[in-house]
């Protein structure tokens, strides 16, 4: 008896041993799924905020979000929203006297591809001016009396963009058309990464834009309504807290071009501004 209950612990102890060898031999690493979305959010501040060119407003505190949803291999789905408000705007250019109230929301939605090669997306945003498109002094438009940007409160527009990774260099393409005042508007940029650390980068940056009757100036003799927008240089330094949080600090210079040289007028036609953010990705 004694020597079968020996036997026989044995033989289950060894079969106990095997099965655990094979278990561990054959584990597989268990692997989180795919998140259902990916994102950021962020805020920052600009000193002086321009849009394609254009001067709009100074002191501006703004906040971010954005979601990406894959849709299939390489394909997502782009959601976002942006709000942005001047802090404080001083206008002294009399008669107007005072502090220009501006504040926009713009929300947007694309579909993005990525093709290994390049990045190629297709973007409507639908743009929501608080304030009009010129901002607003004791309850009346900035705009020029007879502009019809300065009855503007909303705008929307459709674009194609495209990125294309050149080492750490990157060069963008992109083209929009805007129904409201059914205009076009096109803009080529390039940017390049110097890694300074493994948290640290310098990120040069140079952008051109060009609007043809694009929320350019009246209609005037020797007014042109089509051109240039303005160069853009930019110098920012993306600096990574953690894994996903990055401050980022910048100083950029927005250069007047053909259509803007009439009206950038409030800061000069050439405006060396700076800002900072702080993002979070997931």
């Amino acid at each position: 008896m004694k020597k079968t209950a020996l036997l026989t612990t044995l033989v289950a102890l060894a079969a106990l041993n095997a099965h655990a060898g094979t278990a561990i031999s054959d584990k597989v690493p268990i692997v989180d799924p795919d998140p259902l979305f990916t994102g950021s959010i962020a805020t920052g501040y600009d000193s002086e905020y321009y849009f394609r060119g254009l001067w709009f407003s100074s002191n501006n505190v703004w906040s971010s979000a954005n979601f990406s949803f894959p849709l299939a291999d390489n394909l997502s789905l782009g959601l976002g929203a942006l709000y942005t408000s001047s802090a404080s705007t001083d206008i002294n250019m009399p008669p107007t006297i005072g502090n220009l109230d501006y504040s926009e929301l713009d929300l947007t939605a694309s579909l993005n591809y990525d093709a290994q090669w390049a990045r190629f997306g297709l973007v409507f945003t639908n743009y929501n001016f608080f304030d009009t498109f010129s901002g607003s002094i004791n309850g009346g438009s900035f705009g020029l009396p007879g502009s019809r940007d300065s009855f503007i409160t909303d705008a929307r527009d459709l674009g194609l963009t495209m990125a294309v990774p050149i080492g750490s260099a990157t060069i963008y393409l992109a083209g929009y058309y805007d129904f409201r005042i059914d205009a076009p508007y096109g803009e080529v940029g390039a940017d390049y990464t110097f890694a300074i650390s493994d948290r640290l980068s310098l990120v040069p940056s140079v952008n051109l834009g060009y609007g043809s009757n694009y929320y350019s100036y009246p209609e005037q003799p020797g007014n042109p309504k089509s051109g240039l927008t303005a160069v853009r240089l930019g110098l920012s330094a993306p600096f990574k807290i953690t894994e996903g949080l990055t401050f980022t600090p910048y100083i950029a210079a927005n250069l007047a071009q053909d259509i803007r040289e009439r009206l950038n007028v409030v800061r000069g036609q050439d405006d060396v501004f700076a800002g900072a953010a702080l993002s979070y990705s997931f």
